[in-house]
């Protein structure tokens, strides 16, 4: 097995990022955006504001990464493509979009619709996003 490139988990995983922001932006906007405020308004909480949607962006790119490395970092097992891709981006589904939501949902605060539409397309961004992050990883 050889060193993971960091030069390109960076590249990858800001392109993925990239994707992340963008598909998240598409949900928290048009799609959900207006059912999201009006859950928030009901638990008396301000809208998203600029703070927390710059804590967010970073958060994507974050995610990207993290995405990317983990696609690299399991490649050597389960070899390069689209079912590694696949494989590294249903993980980090279940770590970052999944379990938080279940635990949003059974504590009330969120409605179990409006999660459920977050976290099924929380799996298709990152999908797309490893595919596509994955697509420019290459080993050193």
């Amino acid at each position: 097995m050889g060193r993971i490139n960091t030069k390109s988990v960076v590249v990858g995983g800001l392109i993925a990022g990239l994707v992340i922001n963008i598909s998240e932006t598409i949900l928290n906007i048009p799609v959900i955006g207006a059912q999201l405020e009006a859950s928030l308004k009901a638990l008396n909480l301000p809208p998203v504001g600029g703070g927390a949607v710059g804590v967010f962006i970073v958060g994507g790119f974050a995610l990207g990464l993290v995405l990317v490395w983990l696609y690299a970092a399991i490649r050597p097992r389960f070899g390069a493509g689209p079912k590694t891709a696949f494989l590294s981006a249903v993980v980090l589904w279940f770590l970052a979009y999944f379990w938080p939501s279940l635990g949003l949902g059974l504590m009330g605060y969120m409605p179990g619709k409006l999660l459920t539409v977050g976290v099924a397309w929380g799996l298709a961004e990152v999908i797309i996003a490893a595919l596509i992050g994955g697509w420019f990883y290459t080993e050193a």
